[in-house]
């Protein structure tokens, strides 16, 4: 990107205070920027978590380098093949033929036959009107042994319906068979790229119920993979996994317990008195676990200070509600780094407006961030990689998608994780370039 030498940096289309800002997409979409913070899954990292399973990216050389990279990285080359569409397989409009024989050959070459078979196709497939569905029949009718399933690495459906990370997590549970029966004490949390924490609510409430809970990341094999299937019930806590618990409903008759991720005690407590209805028991008394996260804020405000804290989005799901939970602990957030937020945060959106209407939202893909200066003016806390890059500060907390907190115990865990970035000095630089935090360990 070309900049003016000497000319002032506008940033009105990318930092404004909250009392400005439009919910839930306070930027304009325009031309987007990516920041080399690189901790967040994609597609592939999120396959992966299939176990005894194989993925097939079937797309053009330039699109094909990020992906084995990102497979390389993890350690998950093994796992991993690719098909290169070249400019002849277009014009000749053989993309079918190319398919299901780059498919067979790739699958007599394995040296060991895998159990499932993740394809991701691309935009140019469906740009030229592809006959996918055709290649999968005939890959099913040639290789019965071995369950398929479609994928799509398709930035094009970034902007309109299912985004290609919902439909990747729909896709996650979409190689289940039909069960040949329910199993009416086992539930499943569905969605996640990194496991539930064993300590959270949702567990402890479980056990109490005598229910067997269990996540993808569980599963050491297919065969209890598929034994999901049999769940009465489904656990989703993540927005972007929605999509995938309505598709489990339907498809296969599992109720799903939409259970929010929030730092809100009363949130918190409502959501868990829904969770203790489902497994017919009372809804245990909270109050000593309140009481040691009040406990906690109070020492750790004591040690943080005043010190500046900034939150981006790809930390937890619920940027809002953290900012609101710290701010009325007397904690001095100061700016949120997010493009959007999802509808769960409307309330806290509206309480933040209310009263802290100079708290500052920053985009993180609009271009001006390309030519922002990295730099704190003093010490700086950041909760999460976006903001630890955008800050160039060494103290932050290095988590993705809550990191599998969730509840009461969550917020204990997540205070001790601030104390920590407090208190110790990380490699930002090294940290934000490795990606997928927790892949290598949740996937092999």
């Amino acid at each position: 990107m070309l900049k003016r030498i000497g000319q002032e940096i506008d940033t009105s289309n990318a930092i404004i205070k909250i009392q400005d800002a439009v919910f839930p997409a306070p930027f304009p979409s325009e031309l987007e920027y990516s920041c080399s913070a690189r901790g967040t899954w994609n597609i592939v990292h999120t396959g992966f978590l299939v176990p005894e399973s194989h993925e097939i990216f079937v797309c053009a050389a330039g699109c094909l380098r990020g992906v084995v990279l990102t497979a390389a990285e993890c350690g998950l080359s093994g796992r991993f093949s690719t098909i290169e569409i070249r400019e002849e397989n277009v014009l000749n409009g053989d993309l079918e033929e190319l398919l299901i024989h780059g498919v067979s050959e790739i699958i007599r070459q394995l040296p060991e036959r895998p159990k499932a078979i993740l394809i991701y196709t691309s935009c140019i497939h469906h740009f030229i009107g592809c006959d996918t569905m055709l290649c999968y029949k005939i890959l099913r009718e040639r290789f019965p042994e071995i369950d398929f399933t479609d994928c799509y690495m398709n930035p094009i459906m970034r902007k309109s319906g299912l985004t290609p990370d919902q439909i990747m997590r729909r896709q996650l549970y979409s190689l289940w068979h039909q069960p040949a029966s329910r199993h009416p004490r086992k539930i499943n949390i569905i969605g996640n790229n990194l496991p539930t924490r064993k300590n959270s609510e949702l567990y402890t409430l479980a056990r109490t119920a005598g229910y067997d809970l269990t996540e993808i990341h569980d599963c050491k094999n297919y065969a209890q993979y598929q034994r999901m299937a049999s769940a009465t019930a489904n656990i989703c806590y993540n927005p972007v996994a929605k999509a995938a618990g309505e598709m489990l409903a339907e498809n296969y008759h599992q109720k799903l317990l939409y259970l929010p991720v929030s730092y809100s005690y009363q949130e918190i407590r409502q959501t868990l008195t829904e969770y203790a209805e489902f497994l017919n028991i009372p809804l245990p008394d909270y109050s000593d676990l309140i009481a040691q996260c009040e406990q906690k804020a109070k020492s750790l405000k004591q040690i943080i200070g005043d010190t500046p804290i900034m939150i981006d989005y790809t930390a937890t799901m619920r940027p809002l509600s953290m900012a609101r939970f710290l701010l009325e602990h007397d904690f001095h957030v100061t700016r949120i780094y997010a493009d959007s937020f999802t509808q769960e945060e409307i309330q806290d959106f509206n309480w933040l407006q209310a009263n802290y209407p100079e708290l500052e939202i920053c985009a993180t893909i609009q271009v001006t961030m390309r030519m922002m200066p990295r730099e704190s003016p003093k010490k700086t806390l950041a909760i999460g990689q976006k903001a630890a890059y955008f800050l160039n500060t060494p103290y932050f907390i290095n988590i993705i998608e809550n990191n599998g907190f969730w509840g009461f115990s969550g917020i204990l865990e997540f205070l001790e994780l601030l104390e920590d970035a407090f208190l110790h000095e990380k490699d930002t630089r090294k940290l934000v370039q490795i990606k997928g935090v927790g892949c290598g360990t949740a996937c092999i």
